[in-house]
C-alpha cells in the first residue's frame, strides 16, 4: 500500500529491514543503544559489531531520541537508532511519537531520499501493533506536512508479520 503526503511516498510492506535497499533503516532500540534481540539483534548479525559499536559510543540518549551510525555492511549507508524505550523495556505512544519524529528529523538532516522503520515499540517493548501504526503514520505526516524543502522522498514502513502490516495498512488508509 502506498500514500502520497506531499512530495513523498510512504509505503508498507512486509519483510526483512535489514535487507531494504534504502539510505537508512530505522533501529528500535533502548536508550543505552545496546543491540540485543528483536530489529536490533537483526541489524547486528547483518551489518556487524560495528553498527552496535559506533551507537554504544553516543550513549546513552534521552529516550525518545536518535542517533545515526554507519550501516556496516548493510545494504542502507546508516542506521538510525530510535530509543523507542529505556533500559526498562517500557514504552507508551509519545515515547513512539518522538522517536518516529527524531528519527526523521536525523534522515532529514543527513539530507537523505530513502528511509525504512520497523514498528518500534511493539516487539520488546510489548506496545499494541495497532497504536504504533496510527502513531508512527500521524506523526510522519505530521512531520512531513510542517517541513519545508524535505529530501525524503521515499518512507517505508517495514513490517515482519502480518498482524503489523495489517496494522500499518489501516493506519495508512486514515490518511
Amino acid at each position: 500500500m502506498r500514500r502520497q503526503v506531499g512530495a513523498t511516498t510512504l509505503k508498507v510492506v512486509q519483510g526483512d529491514i535489514t535487507a531494504c535497499d534504502v539510505d537508512a533503516i530505522v533501529n528500535a532500540a533502548n536508550n543505552y543503544l545496546w543491540m540485543g534481540a528483536g530489529v536490533a539483534g537483526a541489524i547486528k548479525r547483518q551489518g556487524g559489531q560495528v553498527i552496535e559499536d559506533e551507537a554504544v559510543r553516543q550513549g546513552p540518549i534521552a529516550v525518545g531520541e536518535a542517533v545515526v551510525t554507519s550501516g556496516g555492511s548493510l545494504r542502507a549507508r546508516y542506521v538510525i537508532h530510535a530509543a523507542a524505550m529505556g533500559q526498562d523495556l517500557v514504552t507508551n505512544a509519545d515515547i513512539i511519537r518522538q522517536a518516529t519524529i527524531h528519527s526523521l528529523q536525523r534522515a532529514i538532516d543527513l539530507g537523505l531520499a530513502s528511509v525504512a522503520l520497523p514498528a518500534l515499540g511493539t516487539g520488546v517493548g510489548g506496545f499494541p501493533v495497532d497504536e504504533a501504526a496510527q502513531v508512527m503514520v500521524d506523526a510522519t505526516c505530521l512531520l512531513l506536512r510542517s517541513t519545508p524543502q524535505i529530501s525524503l522522498t521515499r518512507i517505508q514502513f517495514v513490517l515482519f508479520t502480518p498482524e503489523a502490516l495489517q496494522a500499518f495498512e489501516e493506519a495508512l488508509a486514515r490518511i
